[in-house]
């Protein structure tokens, strides 16, 4: 969601925190700023904001010549106040009188996350005669470091902390300590940058802001408050108790810049969803058996048998996840069920921890998260985790995340970063290691065969190469993309297996392209959505030849025959022809269990030119972010 840079060094850092604001803009935001110390006839924080895209800020960096070895940078995913200019971070604190709506300031903050009391926060500093120019919960936070600051920058911030309720990730400068950053978290993801050369450190809210500049990172726990200068740096926990290296040790993590590179792809999205073969190759790398020793891959314990000890224990499965990772999560229910025979429920994550829920001990919570930092899944496992029930796994693209952190078992999952907003190689990573938590519970529980281990790992294999075939399929889908980029409303059908596959090909329809659709079991046509259909409403069918087809295609007529146009991906072998409203793009082959990674991809592609016909921000889509670390 929104993003943080900050810097302290001994040269100009503007052109770095600039350039980490670029890193930083594929997660989605609607206005940027960044402040910095300058050294002039006015020294102290100044700062420049925009509502426009990161390189018009650029452009008004270099107009100014702004330079300064000591600054704060942050892109803003609008929560409290509209994007303007007003309600953009950084946010300065003036002192008491003056507004903030000023070009220099005492104090300077960019914040993450939402603080629940600032209400009450804000009234409290207005009776002290603070003046308040935005209409964000984050401008209390600078006004009450100003407030309480008495020469001592992290002092203010421990204090302002303590008065706090909500989530943060903070990252604050003064005008008086002009090489002291401070930074501090709780419940929004921050990491500490240490520089190549020694004479500089970082602040980000991720990572791969600081492609380039280091690869070594400190991954600030709950609570933790930093104290950063050039050469120095000091990280103390909740209790301000001083942590050792050991406590809070560096990482090598491997950030790679060519990774946003677009190149030779018009767009992000187009990019990720051509990294999918290699994107399962690399989930899937190292697979030589069905083992449960493939989900010990959380780095807080010693690998071994605790997967097994796990597996053995649980009776049931319960899925935490938000949007495409709930899709994946539904496919898996399936999976589970019919594999593993172990009974599943799948809770959207932002929706679980608000109902009365009936707990059970030996139950497997599994999260699935890309960013491994989705707040509500991570509020999800919390009170899973408060109910009494500690068997915890997430499937997760991050290793060092949050998510990753806090669940006793874990699969990382190898898609690389992904910048579009919306998900899709992540989307088929994630069902790539949920099939094999299928396959490894199954083997737990003495339920796979070794023929059929043999059979799903052939199959699994095999997987790049199938994928590769059906992305050939992209010219037979940009056809249909003319016919729904003239259209307002869309509906999906699937059964079965396949029916979140629907769900996810329309979810994407709607996030990148605008257009209204809908996905529905194909037998509850007749239950509600056939009073939809006309001509002017296509309707895309998901038509593996499994079980299921016959009732399929007895839903394709009841289309057919209230004039309805049919949009139709269909294996090789299930007899559906082409013919006046019914449009079928055939599948290279029948993959079983395993189709719906394969039926996806079509959709993935028609989503995207749907959108690119119609010339809206394929990459960044109005009012999304790519990682939605707030409630």
């Amino acid at each position: 969601m929104c993003g943080i840079v900050g810097a302290v060094s001994n040269r100009n850092i503007v052109p770095l925190l600039v350039q980490g604001l670029e890193r930083l803009e594929y997660r989605g935001y609607d206005s940027c700023g960044v402040a910095v110390y300058v050294q002039s006839d006015k020294p102290g924080l100044r700062r420049v904001r925009s509502t426009l895209r990161v390189a018009e800020l650029a452009q008004q960096v270099d107009t100014i010549s702004m330079k300064g070895s000591l600054g704060i940078a942050h892109t803003r995913w609008a929560t409290h106040g509209a994007p303007v200019v007003r309600n953009a971070h950084p946010h300065f604190s003036c002192g008491r009188g003056a507004g903030t709506y000023a070009t220099f300031g005492n104090v300077g903050l960019v914040h993450n996350g939402i603080i629940e009391n600032h209400e009450a926060l804000r009234l409290s500093l207005e009776l002290k005669g603070y003046k308040f120019d935005s209409q964000t919960d984050s401008e209390v936070i600078v006004h009450l470091i100003d407030s309480l600051y008495r020469g001592d920058l992290a002092d203010a911030v421990r204090r302002t902390t303590a008065q706090l309720h909500g989530t943060y990730a903070i990252a604050v400068v003064c005008k008086d300590e002009p090489y002291r950053l401070i930074g501090a978290r709780v419940g929004s993801p921050l990491i500490l940058g240490i520089g190549k050369d020694g004479n500089e450190h970082y602040l980000a809210s991720d990572a791969l802001a600081l492609s380039g500049l280091t690869d070594k990172i400190i991954y600030l726990e709950e609570g933790d408050q930093v104290d950063v200068r050039p050469k120095t740096y000091v990280v103390f926990d909740k209790a301000h108790k001083l942590l050792t290296s050991a406590e809070r040790p560096i990482r090598v993590v491997d950030v790679r810049s060519n990774c946003i590179e677009v190149a030779p792809y018009s767009h992000y999205m187009q990019k990720e969803i051509f990294e999918q073969p290699r994107a399962i190759a690399d989930t899937l790398e190292g697979v030589e058996g069905i083992t449960p020793e493939l989900f010990d891959q959380q780095m807080n314990h010693q690998p071994g048998a605790n997967a097994a000890r796990v597996f053995a224990q649980i009776d049931s499965v319960l899925i935490l996840a938000c949007g495409t990772s709930y899709y994946s999560g539904c496919t898996a229910k399936y999976w589970l069920e019919s594999i593993a025979r172990i009974p599943t429920q799948v809770e959207v994550a932002s929706e679980y921890r608000y109902r009365d829920s009936v707990p059970n001990p030996n139950t497997l919570v599994v999260t699935i998260t890309q960013s491994g930092e989705t707040a509500d899944t991570l509020a999800a496992l919390r009170h899973a985790q408060s109910l009494g029930m500690h068997h915890t796994l997430t499937i997760c693209n991050v290793a060092t995340s949050a998510m990753v952190r806090e669940c006793s078992l874990a699969y990382v999952t190898r898609a690389g970063v992904e910048i579009g907003v919306a998900s899709t190689k992540a989307f088929t990573a994630q069902l790539a290691g949920l099939f094999l938590l299928s396959l490894c519970l199954a083997q737990a529980k003495g339920r796979l065969p070794e023929a059929e281990e043999a059979r799903h790992l052939k199959a699994m294999r095999h997987l790049p190469a199938a994928l590769q075939a059906v992305l050939a399929l992209e010219p037979q889908v940009m056809a249909w993309a003319d016919d729904f980029a003239q259209c307002e409303n869309a509906l999906f059908l699937g059964r079965g297996l396949h029916y979140p596959i629907a769900l996810e090909g329309a979810l994407k329809l709607k996030e990148i392209s605008y257009i209204h659709a809908e996905a529905y079991p194909a037998g509850e046509l007749k239950h509600g959505p056939l009073a939809l259909v006309t001509s002017s409403m296509p309707v895309v069918t998901v038509a593996p030849n499994d079980a299921l087809l016959e009732k399929l295609k007895s839903n394709m007529h009841e289309v057919r025959a209230r004039g309805g146009v049919l949009y139709v991906l269909a294996d090789t072998d299930t007899r559906i022809e082409s013919g006046e409203g019914l449009h079928v793009i055939r599948m290279p082959e029948n993959y079983g269990e395993l189709s719906p990674m394969l039926h996806v991809v079509p959709l993935q592609l028609l989503a995207y030119h749907t959108a690119c016909a119609r010339g809206t921000d394929v990459d960044k889509p109005r009012n999304l972010a790519k990682s939605v670390t707030v409630e």
